[in-house]
């Protein structure tokens, strides 16, 4: 996950550009930082979802990640 000093400056720049505007720096370092964040997140859910078990009626367990999601190398 992102560390909070980039998840601050997130927020210092979205508080910025609603009160005064962004520099064009500023823009590109925001988009930026907000597609690390997405980034981050996305790996996070994707780690999440790959690690749920559901149990069959059959009373088999069966490993979402493995059936759905999991690549090799991940």
């Amino acid at each position: 996950m992102m560390d909070n000093v980039k998840i601050d400056r997130i927020n210092t720049l979205a508080h910025k550009a609603k009160s005064v505007g962004l520099t064009e720096e500023e823009k590109k370092e925001q988009a930026e930082l907000r597609q690390e964040y997405l980034a981050a997140v996305r790996k996070n859910l994707r780690a999440q979802l790959n690690n749920i078990d559901i149990q069959e009626k059959d009373g088999s367990i069966v490993n979402l990640g493995e059936k759905y999601g999991r690549k090799k190398g991940n």
